[in-house]
């Protein structure tokens, strides 16, 4: 039987910590900032750690079972 392979775009865009969770970074950073508050940008710049209902998705994405 093959290998699994991990989602290449998965791998791009989570990283571990050290305790082995799931970091993330936030959305709506990329474009339309004009309009965005200089608070709520500072604040999607921060990574966060990605919530426990959505931890088995993204454990199927990197092949960690």
């Amino acid at each position: 039987m093959p290998k699994v392979k991990t989602k290449a775009s998965a791998k791009k865009r989570f990283r571990f910590t050290g305790t082995g969770k799931v970091k993330r970074h936030h959305a709506y950073h990329s474009h339309i900032l004009t309009k965005k508050t200089k608070k709520q940008k500072r604040n999607l710049v921060h990574q966060a750690i990605v919530d426990p209902s959505n931890m088995k998705q993204v454990r199927d994405l990197l092949c960690l079972r």
